[in-house]
């Protein structure tokens, strides 16, 4: 099991704090990484897009399971189409 842990970050001037297990963080990694962004970045853009109501921790973990399901949904396209 993996544990949470705290991470702080500056986003747009401002430092913020968010918790997540490392199986979280090494996938924001990787993706920040794949699209050329710096980790900052890519948290900034899921920050942008959150709704108020959800804390940042929280659009952080639902951003990369939509991140791994869109990724397992074209591997499946390609696979049936090819």
């Amino acid at each position: 099991m993996s544990l949470v842990r705290k991470h702080s970050i500056t986003i747009r001037g401002h430092r913020t704090s968010f918790s997540l297990e490392q199986p979280f963080m090494d996938a924001l990694r990787d993706i920040a990484e794949e699209r050329g962004l710096s980790l900052a970045a890519l948290i900034a853009e899921v920050d942008a897009l959150r709704t108020r109501e959800a804390n940042l921790s929280s659009a952080l973990r639902v951003f990369v399971l939509r991140e791994a399901q869109g990724s397992a949904a074209r591997q499946a396209d390609a696979a049936s189409s090819g």
